[in-house]
């Protein structure tokens, strides 16, 4: 592209929106501090739609809409993964729990015979995910096997400042004297605080000082594996899905087959646990279920185990999600109230506009999808925020800018209606380059009129009568060009100049100028009548000539930077006037082209011949309108065309005969002469 072109387009741009925004600051101080204090609160729901600082909810079906779409996108982004077999469970199931005559708290007889067996396995690292929070008869029995186990072993641990929902002051003194037995074992304290916030466990649970690693942290730590990578660590959980329909990431072993193992299983046992990160905690329903980012998508609520193995297993990847820095949500925030003003101040068609927003669209909710397949961590990431953000600044300025501007535009079209049609002069408002100065290359429908007998006249009269008889004729006549959606061109005397088709075209445009034409023709006539009865001494008026022409011009502004005209140059407008000049010999009063008669989609239309104008090298085919004109004549004019250039004869019989039908049509009898005096070619040669 031409970069002058290119630079030239920039610059419209720029000022459309310069002009535009002069508009809003126009709307008055009121309104322009409304405007900007909803920008303010676009730029803070852009920021903080998931919620305000302090936790407090901003909105709640935004935040609830948040979390949806970003469930959403990490259920579809997860890896699909086959079963992991690094990490193990070991699980009580409500079967155990009936076989063992007791619900609650969980057997600790059957965990400790259970760890003994476990331990012969050689594990990496052993975590119970249950809380000893109050007195049993086993607690003996297991605290004997805990101070034993040669593997190391986390063991849950929580409190009443974290988890208030889950224990009480009297068991967490329990709790600590139950730990407090295990010092100097390979019994580690281990926090299983998870965090649900928002009803779903989507992220890792905050550090809290004074508070136990996490159990997984735990597990990897003594094991020598630490997740040095995830110190501090408190993004999103990376959920993963299992590869196949039917199949688990962790399928659980039920607790009882590690009681006084059969000894024909054992080997397989020990296969299937050694050197693993095993998990010991309940898969009972309605027991220790926890929402996850999946729930909503899959419906399914797994053990509170089974998140403890996800962040095991993603400690062991390494899947550590990154975090999109404040400034860069800050930044986005603002760079979604700027598109916003953008798109409100630009004057784009509706489907140029419609794209646009629906690339904004695409670019701000499909950017949070991408960024979670780039494994970047999106919780928090306001994709529902920037909307809102988005549609309350559109609005806002949208708005502004309409108020403002409406009394100029008011103003402008009805200034330009004087001249052009009230939508062609709305179109002009709505987009000024459409007068910029320069032309483009356009199909156009042109008339050009004439009234005979008027310069003789005004010679014969006062100038001041002449100049309120021209006043009144061209008054008349614009008047029917802009009833009928025409551009006036220019007046040229008592000519009148106009065309359809630009600055904008309509697909009516060539039934409207036809239209034109033939009531052009009328209002003459009116005028002659209205003038012969205003005073009958004054000289006779002529009537009214009308030329149609269909074709290629060059439409736009022509002048310099102080003076300019919108006007339309080319041959179209030299053979319209040609036309119109051709109906004094033709002995009719509008004739138009073949082209302009094909092109206006009106049946009206009666051939009448071929001629050569005036200064005029191609032969044009002659048409002139005549509504209330027989069909059966109107075909007989059509085959005397056809048959003009190989059998003139016959067209002239035909021609005569339709004349002689209509002797009062003179423009018929002229066709019925000329049809005698036709070259080789059926061409009649105007002189």
């Amino acid at each position: 592209m031409d970069k002058t072109v290119q630079t030239r387009r920039d610059s419209s741009l720029v000022g459309r929106l310069a002009r535009l925004w002069r508009f809003i600051r126009e709307a008055g101080t009121v309104q322009l501090g409304l405007t900007v204090m909803l920008m303010c609160v676009a730029i803070f729901i852009a920021r903080y739609s998931w919620a305000l600082p302090g936790g407090i909810i901003a909105t709640p079906l935004t935040s609830e809409a948040e979390r949806a779409l970003y469930d959403l996108r990490a259920y579809y982004a997860a890896d699909l993964v086959e079963e992991d077999k690094r990490v193990v469970l070991v699980v009580y199931t409500d079967q155990t729990l009936i076989a063992a005559r007791k619900r609650s708290p969980l057997d600790r007889g059957l965990l400790a015979r259970t760890l003994r067996t476990l331990d012969t396995f050689e594990p990496k690292a052993i975590g119970i995910d249950i809380l000893f929070d109050q007195p049993q008869d086993e607690d003996e029995e297991l605290i004997a096997a805990l101070r034993e186990m040669k593997a190391p072993v986390a063991v849950a641990y929580a409190a009443t400042a974290t988890n208030p929902d889950d224990i009480e002051y009297e068991q967490q003194q329990f709790l600590e004297g139950f730990m407090a037995r295990l010092e100097g074992s390979n019994a580690r304290p281990a926090s299983i605080r998870l965090d649900n916030t928002f009803g779903a466990t989507r992220v890792w649970p905050k550090i809290v000082p004074g508070l136990p690693p996490l159990l997984g942290r735990v597990m990897l730590a003594e094991a020598g594996e630490p997740a040095t990578a995830f110190e501090g660590y408190q993004g999103a959980i990376d959920y993963r899905r299992a590869k196949y329909e039917d199949s688990v990431l962790f399928p659980p072993a039920q607790i009882d087959l590690f009681v006084n193992p059969d000894p024909e299983i054992l080997p397989f046992l020990r296969e299937q646990f050694s050197g693993k990160y095993i998990l010991i905690g309940g898969d009972i329903v309605d027991y220790d279920r926890v929402e996850t980012t999946f729930t909503s998508i899959n419906g399914e609520v797994p053990a509170g185990i089974a998140v403890h193995a996800e962040i095991i297993s993603q400690m062991l990847d390494g899947r550590k999600l990154q975090p999109i820095p404040g400034w860069i949500l800050w930044s986005m925030a603002i760079l979604v109230v700027i598109i916003a003003v953008l798109s409100a101040l630009l004057e784009w068609p509706a489907r140029r506009l419609a794209l646009f927003g629906i690339a904004q669209l695409f670019f701000f909710q499909g950017m949070p999808f991408y960024l979670q397949v780039r494994n970047v961590d999106t919780y928090g990431l306001p994709a529902i925020g920037w909307l809102i953000g988005w549609i309350i600044v559109f609005t806002a300025v949208t708005v502004t800018a309409r108020a403002s501007g409406a009394a100029q535009r008011n103003f402008a079209t009805g200034a330009l209606g004087k001249y052009i049609p009230r939508d062609i002069a709305q179109a002009i408002i709505d987009k000024p380059e459409l007068l910029s100065l320069g032309g483009e290359k356009r199909e156009i429908f042109v008339l050009f009129s004439d009234l005979e007998g008027f310069t003789k006249m005004s010679h014969a009269i006062a100038p001041e009568m002449v100049a309120k008889l021209l006043n009144r004729y061209l008054d008349m006549l614009s008047q029917v060009v802009l009833d009928h959606g025409g551009v006036i061109d220019k007046f040229v005397g008592d000519a009148v100049v106009a065309f359809w088709g630009a600055p904008i075209s309509r697909p009516d445009d060539g039934n409207r100028a036809a239209r034109a034409g033939y009531a052009m023709w009328q209002a003459g006539e009116a005028f002659r009548a209205e003038v012969a009865a205003m005073d009958p001494d004054l000289p006779r008026i002529g009537k009214t000539r009308v030329g149609l022409h269909f074709g290629e011009a060059v439409i736009g502004n022509f002048g310099g930077a102080t003076r300019i005209q919108y006007t339309a140059l080319g041959d179209s407008m030299n053979t319209a006037a040609r036309l119109e000049a051709a109906n004094k010999a033709l002995g009719s009063s509008v004739m138009a082209s073949r082209e302009f008669a094909e092109a206006s989609g009106l049946e009206w239309w009666r051939p009448m011949g071929r001629v050569r104008l005036r200064g005029r090298a191609r032969p044009v085919d002659l048409f002139e309108p005549a509504p209330d004109f027989p069909a059966e004549d109107r075909a007989r004019l059509a085959e005397a065309s056809a048959l003009a250039a190989t059998d003139p004869a016959a067209a002239r019989a035909l021609a005569e005969a339709v004349a002689a039908r209509h002797p009062d049509d003179s423009a018929l009898g002229n066709l019925a002469r000329r049809m005698a005096a036709i070259d080789e070619g059926g061409t009649y040669v105007l002189e």
